[in-house]
């Protein structure tokens, strides 16, 4: 597997990364330490979890994989904060990326896992509630402390990366922002609008998700809706089920031509077109078993033939509309 440096930092992550935002509920323990096995063996190394993936089952079994399986030094260890989860009562996870909800759950996380600090810390989603110069802070404390080596946002619009980024380069002790986590794929190229040019102005990284289209461009889904899938299961239906529409067929179908003409596998295409996107640092690709993430990782010796690649980009093409046009 090939490596690439995280925007302007120093460090580097498998164009390839591995998700768990199944592990401890859809994917058992014993599959969790197959599929990292299978990655580790492919010469991954970026993990990405959340505080909240399985309402933290993640990062305990992660944990516990570090305590009696993998060496830490193996891992490009990534996990979230910022979604509070009530513990009593029914009402939803929200939004919090307040300085002391970030700082404790980055304690609770480090606990959970084990270790003494992440490689990288982001903040999963926007909290129009809490400032940016008070969610930057807290990211500039958690690097300052050691307990994250770098940091950066998730599912931030461009604005509020390029802000958080401008923030994190003040001062003499400037901790920098590495990078942004966004989900892109042939079927979601919003970020491509500005995102990836507020990126490489500002000096982070992307990390896309999602490279699979949620598990559509697989292509499992263009006759029926199997059993075992996720478009199937209670808490991941409404996840799959965004890219089932009869808009995003067309670009379903073109992958699946274009695996056939290259006798390889649709999540293949989609894989290889993701990890290869202008911009994108790594893409993190999520299974729910050690077959499916096998079947994935099979597209590391392909390189989409130039027209191929075009041809995928303009039947996906995401529509620019004013300013963004100029």
């Amino acid at each position: 597997m090939e490596y690439r440096r995280l925007g302007r930092t120093g460090l580097r992550v498998s164009t390839v990364g591995l998700g768990t935002m199944t592990w401890g509920r859809d994917t058992d323990e014993v599959e969790a330490k197959d599929q990292l096995g299978i990655f580790l063996d492919a010469g991954g190394t970026l993990l990405d979890t959340a505080a909240t993936y399985t309402e933290g089952l993640a990062e305990r079994t992660i944990g516990t994989l570090l305590r009696d399986y993998v060496n830490r030094q193996d891992l490009i260890i990534v996990s979230k904060a910022g979604v509070r989860t009530w513990r009593t009562g029914d009402g939803p996870a929200t939004a919090d990326a307040s300085r002391g909800t970030l700082l404790d759950s980055l304690d609770a996380t480090l606990e959970t896992l084990g270790t003494d600090h992440l490689d990288l810390w982001l903040v999963q989603v926007p909290d129009p509630a809490t400032p940016l110069e008070e969610t930057a802070d807290a990211l500039r404390r958690a690097v300052a402390s050691g307990r994250a080596r770098y940091v950066g946002v998730s599912n931030h619009p461009a604005w509020a990366s390029a802000r958080v980024a401008s923030l994190l380069a003040e001062g003499p002790e400037a901790p920098g922002m590495a990078a942004v986590e966004v989900e892109h794929s042939l079927l979601n190229r919003g970020i491509e609008r500005e995102v990836i040019p507020a990126a490489e102005a500002m000096g982070f990284g992307v990390i896309g998700y999602a490279p699979l289209g949620r598990g559509v461009l697989s292509g499992k889904y263009r006759a029926t809706i199997p059993a075992d899938s996720r478009a199937a299961s209670p808490h991941l239906r409404s996840y799959a089920s965004a890219y089932l529409g009869s808009e995003h067929r067309g670009i379903v179908e073109s992958v699946a031509t274009a695996a056939a003409g290259l006798d390889r596998k649709p999540v293949e295409v989609a894989l290889a077109w993701a990890r290869d996107a202008e911009g994108i640092a790594s893409t993190i690709v999520g299974a729910r078993t050690p077959a499916q993430l096998q079947g994935a990782l099979s597209a590391q010796d392909l390189e989409l033939p130039a027209q191929i690649r075009h041809a995928l980009g303009e039947v996906s093409a995401p529509r620019i509309g004013y300013p963004e046009r100029f």
